[in-house]
């Protein structure tokens, strides 16, 4: 009787383990962490007509402002779908699932920053480079506009400080951002100069109602572009 127990209880534990090296598996075969906001994405209904949703894409810039201000994404139809640490290989690898499934009017796009702090690989500008044009392709596909933003700057990254010119990575990135931006007409929001709006001015041009608080027009500028006919 008592062999039998300790044989059931050997049973038990060797399911137990297949569970969880299996979960642990699964999870590090999700390079992309696309099941991070499976459950949330489900439970999205689809879009009144009326609707202008907003998805921010991002990494933990983004992630930080929906656990700060939660209230003002959800009030104003904002989601964010921003993953910390992630660079814009993973970006690209979940926009089907936490972008053009559900359905947008427009799409935030904020990468590059752990691309260059090598998060996942050899930082290769040119490969970063056309993962935001293949989102952007992604998204114009889908009738889904775009808003890109710039790299934030950086002087180094302190889990990486062996990266070396980071400034000058950052802004040659920056650079050819801004001018594909401008040559297929997107709206493009700079955080890396004083005269630019910077991100959280992204934000901020996609409530209206917030305007007459700034002197400046520029405000209506999202709102407008979301509204405009292809």
């Amino acid at each position: 009787m008592k062999e039998k127990r300790i044989s059931q209880w050997i049973m038990l534990a060797v399911v137990c383990l297949s569970f969880s090296v299996g979960e642990t598996f699964a999870q590090e075969r999700d390079f992309a962490n696309s099941a991070r906001f499976a459950k949330e994405n489900a439970a999205l209904p689809k879009p009144s007509k009326k609707e202008k949703r907003v998805v921010f894409m991002g990494n933990s810039i983004t992630e930080g402002w929906i656990r700060t201000h939660p209230d003002f994404f959800k009030s104003n139809g904002y989601i964010s779908r921003g993953i910390s640490g992630q660079t814009s290989y993973q970006f690209l690898l979940r926009f089907r699932e936490d972008v053009i499934n559900l359905s947008p009017a427009l799409v935030v796009i904020n990468a590059g920053t752990n691309d260059v702090a090598e998060n996942t690989n050899v930082y290769n500008e040119d490969q970063t480079f056309g993962n935001i044009v293949s989102m952007v392709e992604l998204a114009k596909a889908n009738k889904i506009k775009v808003i890109l933003t710039s790299v934030l700057p950086a002087a180094a990254f302190k889990w990486r400080m062996e990266i070396k010119d980071v400034p000058q990575k950052i802004k040659s990135l920056n650079d050819r951002i801004e001018a594909y931006a401008k040559a297929n007409n997107y709206l493009y929001f700079d955080d890396s100069s004083d005269y630019g709006v910077g991100l959280w001015e992204v934000i901020r041009t996609l409530r209206p109602d917030l305007a007459e608080k700034w002197d400046n027009s520029d405000e209506y500028i999202a709102l407008e572009y979301i509204e405009e006919e292809d």
